[in-house]
């Protein structure tokens, strides 16, 4: 039925064709011989064959005497709609008739009683039809396949596969419709007396190639044409059988003795029905089969993305996309904008200097320690403001090749595990990172839980995405440190280590920067610190650690704690270097007679600001905006007593974090401080206010900056505020009359809680011991007292919170 229905298709109008036209032209003076040489339709840029087209039967006419031969292996099999290979044939100037007569068909063949007459491409089906004149059909077979055993000619696009050639015996149906040739074939029994047996059905087909299988139809089926499937092991097989014995009526002798002619055998492709057991076998194996795939992908992201990563982290370790330190940038630079006004900008070390003079010890130090084999951490402790990132970037590791540096501040800043893992990445050039997959990959894991019960391993911690990032920095430092090795060719026989051990010069540096500037993440900061202490031990890296924590000690001994640190601590500088760096800063623009009154307010000024370099460059700033001095240090005061009210004292519900010190104790900092510039630490732990977690409440007010803590001899000594200014600041704030009364009011609140928490603790003993049968006197005495002393601090409270309701009643 398909065969009738596409010859309809084919002889309608022009005009409602559903099929392309396609054309072949026989060339003449040729003596009578026909030419492959077909027209290409530039429409569809395809070649078809002669008998497909408008007005075409689909079949090869055959006149009196002529035979058919088909000749395998003479195109590539179209497995699909587009082949490039189809497109390299394009470039084969040698015709199909040229390559049959000289090369398929012995010379002493062709001739007067051998005569070919046409040839037919079947581009789809990989071969050709030759249409020829013999007396004896069944011997040229014989002869023209002999020659092509002896010859084995194997074409480009099946290197493995020789051409071969058989008689046709049936009668070949040529279309071009969008079905392709596979090594599954329904041979369909038309007419006849029923069906062939099995071996009638091997005997065949078997000459075209092996078969795996031969299906018949089911016994019950009742669909008609009766059919038998073929299975071949290779296609090029089937599209042989196919074109040879399509069409073929198969004789009695040949069919079933005794019941008539055979049947007429119409030849089609059948899709292979594909198995999927691999597929099959994951679907239906979902707890080894998830683990699996989960396997798979880390190992294949790992062999893929990890040497690009390792790559990037390199690049940022020795600066190779840094642009800035390119040697034809910077003269580019030099030459061209540099030698602008506009262009020519000082350094921050051209004004730092002033400061550095007295610091020339502790630089000299820390390049001492960089050129050793310490194999400890180099700590340098000090307040905010102090100058340390500074003083170690742009003053010691000014000249030096390969420096990494990791700012911890804004890992801390960041809002969730995503942020936190691309803020981190970026810090030592870890790219590229997707951070948002952990997203997809937890939601993975949740549907493989509800799945089979467990988690699949889709999803990642935050600490080990943050372990992934600093192993493979790891890795980019120790390749930075043994760059040299292979050049350097008297330690080309030393091992890593002992290579690494000798020159500490070659080793990169690692700057960890604002270490320990936040409470809650202490998973980062441990990892770290773990992380820097294998890289000391290991000599792969010179660690330098900046914090303002003087409780550094205790995170950094759980990761090194048999090794004593290399510490420097930065204070504040004194007030002749902080004078002559805010005169640097600005230009010394208060030289002169008449600037005299100012000098004078800028001695005062630096008096009451202390040597914090981030108060000295914004007094700077502000000077050379047009201020007097005097002016500018009172709205710095100003600006920093607004600072203490928002974030040690003022409570806000919008607040993200809850704070770890009472705004009472806070208070009670800023009343004792404002009339002296330091007090005794343990002076102020005695206070009613600090009796509870007093410690803690101090070492977070130190950790926030309102006040910094002074070590002697190993012990905190006394507390001074967290910047010089800030005792201007205190000062500022304990004028406000109102805002005593109202933070005076809030501490007596809490002493009264205190205090009534204790009376109704001691009549609950009361009420217990006086169940007893033999009460102590001694200890309800005692309780007795307590609660006397107890009361007696209630009432004063409460007088103080009564004069203080009147102020706060009366002023404003």
């Amino acid at each position: 039925m398909n065969r009738e229905l596409c010859s309809f298709l084919r002889q309608l109008r022009d005009g409602h064709r559903l099929l392309p036209k396609f054309y072949f032209t026989p060339s003449s003076g040729n003596n009578g011989r026909i030419s492959n040489k077909l027209l290409t339709n530039r429409q569809w840029g395809r070649r078809y064959s002669s008998t497909v087209g408008l007005k075409k039967s689909g079949f090869i006419d055959l006149a009196p005497g002529e035979g058919l031969l088909f000749f395998d292996n003479v195109y590539p099999v179209k497995t699909a709609s587009y082949d490039i290979r189809y497109l390299m044939m394009r470039y084969d100037r040698q015709s199909i008739e040229s390559r049959i007569k000289t090369q398929y068909i012995p010379k002493s063949l062709l001739t007067s009683e051998f005569t070919i007459t046409g040839i037919v491409p079947m581009l789809k089906d990989g071969g050709a039809f030759v249409k020829f004149r013999s007396p004896n059909a069944e011997e040229t077979e014989s002869i023209i396949a002999n020659f092509l055993k002896e010859k084995r000619l194997k074409p480009w696009f099946s290197p493995l596969r020789r051409v071969r050639a058989y008689i046709v015996r049936g009668k070949p149906w040529l279309e071009d419709l969008y079905r392709f040739p596979s090594a599954r074939l329904k041979v369909e029994f038309v007419g006849g007396e029923g069906s062939l047996s099995q071996e009638a059905v091997y005997r065949l087909f078997r000459r075209y190639g092996r078969i795996i299988d031969i299906l018949p139809q089911l016994p019950g089926s009742k669909e008609l044409p009766k059919f038998t499937i073929v299975q071949y092991l290779r296609m090029r097989s089937a599209t042989a059988a196919r074109n040879c014995l399509h069409g073929y009526t198969v004789p009695e002798m040949e069919a079933v003795p005794g019941q008539g002619p055979g049947p007429r055998l119409r030849i089609l492709y059948e899709r292979t029905i594909k198995t999927y057991w691999i597929k099959n076998w994951l679907v239906n194996h979902p707890r080894i089969a998830i683990p699996l795939v989960a396997a798979f992908i880390a190992t294949f992201t790992v062999a893929i993305f990890d040497p690009v990563r390792t790559w990037f982290v390199k690049a940022k370790i020795t600066g190779a996309l840094n642009i800035s330190d390119n040697t034809y940038y910077n003269w580019l630079k030099r030459h061209t904008i540099g030698m602008l006004p506009i262009g020519a900008s000082r350094t921050d070390m051209d004004e730092l200097w002033a400061v550095w003079d007295e610091r020339k010890e502790q630089v000299e130090q820390l390049k001492a320690w960089l050129l050793e084999t310490t194999g400890t951490f180099i700590v340098v402790q000090g307040p905010r403001g102090s100058g340390k990132r500074g003083l170690v970037v742009d003053s010691v590791l000014a000249h030096r090749e390969n420096v990494l540096i990791i700012d911890c501040e804004p890992i801390d800043q960041a809002h969730g595990d995503s942020a936190t893992i691309a803020a981190a990445a970026a810090q030592v050039g870890y790219r590229p990172v997707f951070s948002w997959l952990n997203t997809i990959s937890s939601l993975l894991d949740l549907a493989a839980q509800g799945t089979i019960g467990s988690s699949a391993g889709f999803s990642q911690t935050l600490e080990t995405q943050f372990n992934k990032i600093l192993l493979n920095t790891g890795t980019a430092l120790k390749a930075v440190a043994l760059r040299d090795k292979r050049i350097d060719s008297k330690d080309q026989w030393l091992s890593d280590d002992e290579y690494l051990s000798a020159h500490p010069e070659k080793r990169p540096v690692v700057v960890i920067d604002n270490f320990l500037h936040m409470e809650g993440n202490s998973i980062i900061y441990e990892r770290l610190a773990d992380w820097a202490a294998f890289l000391v031990s290991a000599n792969l890296a010179h660690v330098i650690f900046l914090t303002n924590d003087t409780s550094f000690g205790k995170s950094l001994a759980k990761s090194l704690p048999d090794r004593v640190f290399c510490s420097i601590f930065l204070g504040d500088a004194q007030p002749g270097p902080a004078k002559r760096f805010v005169l640097k800063h600005i230009n010394n623009q208060l030289d002169g007679a008449a600037n005299e009154k100012a000098r004078e307010e800028l001695d005062d000024s630096i008096q009451v600001l202390g040597g914090r370099l981030t108060d000295l460059e914004f007094l700077s700033r502000r000077i050379k905006a047009g201020e007097t001095p005097k002016q500018a240090i009172g709205a710095i005061i100003e600006t920093s007593a607004q600072e203490i009210l928002k974030l040690y004292l003022l409570e806000e519900s919008s607040r993200s974090r809850k704070r770890t010190w009472g705004t009472e104790q806070a208070w009670h900092l800023v009343k004792t401080l404002a009339g002296e510039g330091e007090v005794a630490y343990y002076h102020i732990l005695v206070n009613d206010l600090f009796k509870v977690a007093g410690e803690d409440a101090l070492q977070n007010l130190e950790q926030a900056g309102l006040v910094t803590i002074v070590t002697r001899n190993g012990r905190p000594w006394c507390v001074k505020p967290g910047r010089p200014v800030f005792q201007a600041a205190f000062r500022r704030l304990v004028t406000d009359h109102v805002l005593c009364a109202r933070m005076d009011f809030l501490s007596f609140a809490s002493l009264v809680k205190a205090e009534t928490a204790a009376v109704q603790k001691a009549g609950e003993e009361l009420e217990k011991i006086a169940m007893l049968p033999n009460p102590p006197k001694g200890r309800v005495a005692y309780l007795l007292s307590k609660i006397a002393e107890a009361q007696g601090k209630i009432d004063g409270y409460e007088k103080g919170m009564g004069k203080l309701k009147g102020v706060l009643r009366e002023e404003y």
